[in-house]
């Protein structure tokens, strides 16, 4: 057999001739691609195909591809693929808000950097993918900017009479100075249904006196370390302080009023968000033979300003007081380091310290990193610390503690000893959450292990108690738990929105310069998600239901004014050649977005489409988005065929479709609106394919890189014609 113009890859060892059949070829597997899954095709067809130039070079508009940024920076076949056939590239993953953003917000751009550099050095042009979109989102980072705040309860047992605030007539408490007025007012709390004083000062307020409550008097013992503490705002910034009876040394003390370590001031601050004023006395602050105390709430620095204080915070704790209760672990607070627990397993680095900003409250916490998720096997990152006494056989205890972690993840609690204890499985989030686990001993528990190799993340630990009896909870009253309201999560979801899309336009002004700024903003019937849609998907995250149907006017309108002017700026869904109501839907919201301010440049149609898909509903897609007016872009096409494995003549379908895609867009689209079109995915090779249609054959090369008859449909479709209809020189047999 003699053959004339047979590509050079035929030469190599992806293709070999193993028979003397003049009409078909066989596939020989290659080891670095993956299994083979092309059927055999007509030798003089791949002749034929392998002729064809690149893709790029049959078409005026951009076509790009859609790919993985990884297999691009370590593939050099599938690199090369790449940067023949292509114009653009639109990282399928590494660009997306869940790929590049972590848990305290912060933003990557180490892989994309390295990506965008490599693509220019190629002479290619990156597609923003995506910048705002309700999956691949980092969930548990959103989530936690709108989790419930949780109030540490304090130090120890209140030894303040409050009960004259709870009742609101004040009873044992004196309104020296009223001011407006000082009264007790129902759910005006911390959390809801919970009671709060109301102190609200006059026009002429100006003295901090001005407006003064005092306390009852409060029982002290010689030698001990008191706290006073609540948690207090007001409805403009405000200002006060805590003054003192005639039993302290200094009736007008400079304290830390925080107590974060932080600088002795006259006054403390107030704000519209509640904040928490924690002093201390020392034995010295009190006069010799003292045995009680009063502090004075001086608000009345400024005028018109009204205070909450929560009732259910104002407190006073004996800090020396015996508690009653032993602890079984020697260091459960954190406060100065993480004296007493080791690392029994796990990383180097897996256990270390934190700072007073992670912890619950006090001065520290405990961090663990766990690097690997390992559901059956906890124990893999553990960390342990000794009792101080063996358990009682058959007496109760009670461990509890205090977890958080940066992302959404799971702790377990075991003994040490001849007989371990498990708790079940915790799951922790990035809101501080209280943990009790009961059981009765057996008498050989001799430590304490939080096992946290069953999820990957990083974990806070603070206030950990073992102890007999009833539950020790997390301080002497129960933790309080605030949710936040619908604004303060609007606000909040708002200006995450801002920080992201103003950094990654800012970030990449030079670099990329059309955007998918909205992705799948519609459901399928035409109207607009409004996050009730129920996906329990740990990287869904729903911008629509915090910041309402304007939440695409301020997408669009944020990437313009961080970005270039001549940005091209999209908007893109999927199924609008299936469902014409959705493809009617989002050309409405494309109306709308406008009618507010903001421009959308294109709609993009992503036609992930099969063998079935109507075609009929193809060409009215196209006819409906040309009348939009806008750039329109087919951004993610591929053709399924419902098997890895597909004959000759589902090859040969495939390409037809591909075919008629591509021919009806050109027809339906007139040129001035005409952006381009991204095929998505470069093969059939599994490396592709772990998430996306796995066991399926939709593109233009197969497994092993070589070119399908789907690259001679669309190459046709491009061209306008059969490029190969010219081609000089057949097979020749001998």
């Amino acid at each position: 057999m003699k053959l004339k113009y047979i590509f050079p890859l035929i030469a190599s060892s992806l293709l070999v001739l193993s028979s003397c059949d003049d009409n078909l070829m066989e596939w020989e597997k290659d080891p670095d691609h993956g299994a083979v899954t092309g059927a055999e095709l007509p030798l003089e067809l791949v002749e034929k195909i392998s002729r064809y130039e690149p893709l790029k070079s049959y078409t005026n508009f951009v076509l790009g591809n859609g790919i993985g940024a990884d297999l691009y920076m370590s593939d050099a076949a599938y690199r090369k693929i790449v940067n023949e056939n292509f114009d653009e590239v639109t990282p399928g993953y590494a660009m997306k808000h869940g790929a590049m953003v972590n848990a305290k917000g912060e933003i990557n751009f180490t892989t994309i950097d390295a990506f965008i550099a490599e693509t220019k050095k190629a002479g290619l042009t990156v597609f923003g993918h995506t910048l705002v979109w309700h999956s691949n989102q980092n969930a548990s980072y959103l989530n936690g900017l709108i989790a419930p705040t949780v109030i540490p309860g304090s130090s120890g047992t209140n030894i303040l009479d409050v009960a004259g605030l709870k009742s609101g007539a004040f009873t044992n408490w004196s309104r020296n100075n009223p001011g407006k007025g000082i009264t007790v007012i129902d759910n005006a709390g911390l959390a809801s249904a919970t009671k709060a004083i109301q102190l609200a000062a006059s026009a002429t307020s100006a003295q901090p006196y001005s407006l003064q409550l005092t306390s009852p008097n409060v029982p002290i013992v010689t030698g001990h370390n008191y706290e006073i503490s609540f948690y207090i705002k007001s409805d403009v910034a405000g200002k006060g302080r805590l003054s003192f009876g005639s039993t302290l040394t200094n009736q007008y003390p400079y304290k830390d009023w925080y107590n974060t370590g932080g600088s002795f001031t006259e006054a403390f601050a107030t704000t519209s968000a509640w904040q928490q004023v924690k002093i201390k006395l020392a034995p010295g602050d009190f006069k010799a033979g003292s045995t009680t105390f009063q502090f004075n709430l001086d608000l009345g620095y400024l005028p018109n300003v009204t205070y909450l204080i929560d009732v259910n915070t104002i407190a006073v704790v004996d800090l020396d007081a015996a508690t009653g209760v032993v602890n079984l672990v020697s260091n459960g607070t954190f406060n100065s380091g993480i004296t007493g627990w080791t690392k029994a397993n796990g990383a180097t680095d897996a256990l270390s310290a934190a700072t007073s900003a992670n912890a619950y409250e006090g001065a520290g916490a405990m961090k663990v990193v766990n690097a690997t998720t390992d559901a059956a096997n906890q124990w893999k990152t553990q960390i342990n610390s000794m009792f101080t006494s063996t358990m009682t056989s058959g007496k109760d205890y009670t461990i509890s503690y205090m977890i958080k972690s940066e992302a959404t993840g799971s702790v377990r609690c075991s003994t040490t000893g001849t007989t371990a204890r498990y708790q079940g499985d915790q799951a922790t989030s990035t809101t501080w959450k209280l943990v009790e686990w009961k059981f009765t001993a057996n008498g050989t528990e001799t430590g304490l292990n939080f096992d946290l190799g069953g999820t990957a993340g990083t974990y806070y630990i603070d206030n950990v108690v073992v102890t007999s009896g009833a539950a020790a909870g997390g301080g002497a009253t129960a933790p309080i738990t605030v949710e936040k309201t619908d604004a303060e999560k609007t606000k909040l979801i708002g200006a995450a929105m801002q920080d992201w899309i103003s950094k990654m336009m800012t970030h990449y002004k030079t670099g990329v310069f059309a955007w998918d700024v909205v992705n799948e903003p519609m459901k399928e019937d035409g109207t607009l998600r409004n996050g009730t849609e129920g996906d329990t998907a740990t990287d869904y995250f729903s911008w629509i239901k915090y910041l309402g149907k304007d939440y695409a006017v301020t997408a669009f309108k944020l990437a313009r004014q961080y970005g270039n002017a001549t940005d091209k700026l999209f908007i893109n869904d999927y199924n609008l050649e299936s469902r014409l109501d959705k493809c009617d839907g989002i050309i409405n919201y494309v109306t709308y977005i406008e009618s507010q301010g903001a421009k959308v440049d294109g709609i993009g149609t992503q036609m992930h489409i099969s063998l079935t898909t109507d075609k009929d509903k193809i060409a009215q897609m196209f006819q409906k988005l040309a009348a939009s007016g806008k750039l329109i872009k087919i951004s993610e096409l591929d053709v399924r065929l419902g098997t890895k494995t597909p004959t000759v003549a589902q090859q040969a379908s495939q390409a037809s479709m591909y075919q008629y895609v591509i021919d009806t867009y050109k027809k339906y689209i007139p040129a001035a609106q005409q952006y381009g079109i991204t095929i998505w995915g470069v093969s059939d090779s599994v490396k592709e394919h772990e998430f996306w249609l796995p066991d399926e054959s939709p593109n233009l090369w197969d497994a092993n890189y070589v070119r399908k008859h789907a690259y001679k449909g669309t190459a046709d479709g491009l061209a306008g014609k059969d490029v190969s209809k010219d081609f000089s020189g057949e097979l020749v047999k001998k």
